[in-house]
């Protein structure tokens, strides 16, 4: 066994260095979703009578438990789990997933684990190396979420902190277990991330069916999602410890049967072998390929925006029994949506929503160049009749064009759920173009002058979300919440008549930015 493991430490440390600046991204973003939820929520329902009026009202509406779970008290740190925790958790577990597969099938890929295993490396080390890498990124995100809210007055003491914190690090580390897996059994990485992204969102779905379905979160369905352990650890509201112990138990069982499959495959291989293609290539070109590489991700958003759109919508009508007459919340809203009345400012605030998750994928998309390049899988197209141009065109047509479907299927699925003017939810969806965009443009910049930087995208799609999701909540500045393109585009439904002024200047800098992009990347050497 300590043969097995020779290197472990050697391959953490150079982990821990890959991801120097993706890791730490990460982690304050999960630290400060959770730890700006008090201060919000102290502000919002200062009085005891408000929140238990939100108690009252939540766990009688089953679209919004579907959303963000039951509450299971009153207090501003069991109001504060209810309104982060389940999102916490879903953050932790991207980022692990995204930690363990960079290391494990990623390496393989690029061909830079052979050459490690040649030297004094043990079979299993670059998995426990992964794995301890992501263990380190979720206990920094435990540490910091307990250290922060038991600095915070909110009404259940430290033990309420310390429960919430471990439960978000050990959801994260389930699913960096489950990614551990992914990787063993397919040949690729985006098909690892794809496989261990679809269990998530299985994951959310199944808790969200049983919160739905019951108020206690004691439906079966949410004890089968490792999101459901979550929100019944309970923080703040009579911690059950003994459900971690269902955290600890899957761990252990999902770590083993990631070893026992990576000590019985060669390297390079994967479980799941992929079909042998047909004897005659029936690809049309460069776009044909990047759609035949993409087209997975663009199916599986589509499907989850459409999900996601129908589950805002039929949640709208829910929204003002749940304001009530708290003047806090109505203007939280109301600043997200525009004061344009409760229901309009709340599809408006959602679609605003949906338009800040699509930079993730366009930024993903587009990175995808980034991923042919960095596995030596651009220069064969290149050597050929294949311009520069031509090759990234293909793929940033899917990242652009993409994007611009997802929201306007999540407008359909807003509008329906809604049950009103499906017209106007779509047109409010697809007015998050422009910005969308200038995220995405920003990524093709950076892969084109600073290909080695273009992880920064991420970073900037981050701080977007960021901004138009905690800023509003937090009162910060509007100097501070101008500097998300997000915060230039009209609020519709509901806004009046349409400034085009915004939209068209941010479009113009979308296409600048692409351009300058493009053009530094036919002057470049490629990324060896």
């Amino acid at each position: 066994m300590k043969g097995q493991l020779a290197g472990t430490g050697t391959l953490l440390r150079l982990a821990l260095r890959r991801d120097r600046v993706m890791a730490p991204v990460w982690i304050l973003v999960i630290a400060l979703t959770v730890l700006s939820m008090p201060r919000s929520l102290e502000a919002t329902y200062g009085t005891a009578a408000e929140r238990a009026h939100v108690l009252t009202t939540m766990n009688a509406n089953g679209s919004l438990r579907a959303l963000y779970g039951p509450v299971f008290g009153d207090s501003i740190g069991a109001l504060g789990v209810w309104k982060a925790g389940v999102f916490a958790g879903l953050f932790a577990a991207v980022m692990s997933l995204v930690i363990v597969v960079r290391h494990t099938r990623e390496e393989e890929e690029s061909g830079r684990q052979e050459m490690l295993s040649a030297a004094v490396v043990g079979s299993g080390a670059p998995l426990t190396a992964a794995l301890l890498a992501a263990l380190v990124a979720n206990a920094l995100v435990a540490v910091l979420v307990a250290a922060g809210l038991a600095g915070q007055e909110v009404g259940g003491g430290a033990g309420g902190a310390v429960a919430l914190a471990v439960a978000i690090g050990a959801t994260g580390l389930v699913f960096a277990a489950i990614a551990a897996i992914a990787a063993q059994l397919t040949e690729s990485a985006r098909l690892a991330k794809g496989l261990t992204g679809a269990l998530l969102g299985a994951a959310f779905v199944l808790r969200a069916a049983g919160d739905a379905g019951r108020a206690d979160g004691g439906s079966a369905l949410t004890w089968a999602s490792p999101l459901g352990w979550l929100e019944n650890v309970r923080p703040y509201a009579g911690e059950r410890w003994w459900v971690l112990g269902l955290f600890g138990a899957a761990c252990a069982a999902l770590v083993v049967l990631a070893s026992v499959l990576a000590g019985r495959r060669d390297l390079g291989m994967s479980f799941l072998a992929a079909r042998p293609g047909p004897a005659r290539g029936r690809l049309g070109g460069a776009s044909a390929l990047a759609w035949r590489l993409q087209r997975g991700s663009v199916l599986g958003w589509s499907a989850g925006y459409l999900a996601a759109g129908a589950a805002f919508g039929a949640m709208t009508d829910g929204v003002a029994q749940l304001v009530g007459d708290n003047a806090k919340t109505r203007e939280i809203i109301e600043r997200m949506g525009g004061q344009s009345g409760i229901t309009d400012a709340f599809l408006a605030g959602m679609a605003g929503m949906l338009g800040m998750v699509a930079a993730l994928y366009i930024v993903a998309s587009v990175l995808r160049l980034g991923g042919e390049e960095n596995g030596q899988r651009a220069e064969p197209l290149l050597a050929g009749a294949v311009g520069r141009l031509g090759w990234a065109g293909g793929h940033l047509v899917i990242a652009f064009g993409g994007s611009a479907l997802i929201l306007a299927l999540g407008g359909l699925g807003l509008g329906l759920g809604h049950g009103q003017d499906v017209g106007a939810a779509v047109g409010a969806c697809l007015a998050q173009l422009p910005a969308v965009w200038v995220v995405g443009a920003l990524a093709v910049l950076l892969h084109g002058a600073l290909p080695r930087f273009a992880v920064a995208a991420w970073a900037v799609a981050g701080a977007a979300l960021a901004l138009g999701w905690v800023g509003p909540a937090l009162n910060l500045p509007q100097a501070a919440l101008d500097l998300s393109p997000f915060a230039h585009l009209p609020r519709l439904p509901g806004a009046g008549a349409v400034g085009w002024a915004p939209l068209l200047t941010l479009t113009a800098l979308a296409a600048l930015l692409t351009v300058t992009g493009l053009a530094s990347l036919r002057r470049r050497d490629m990324v060896a």
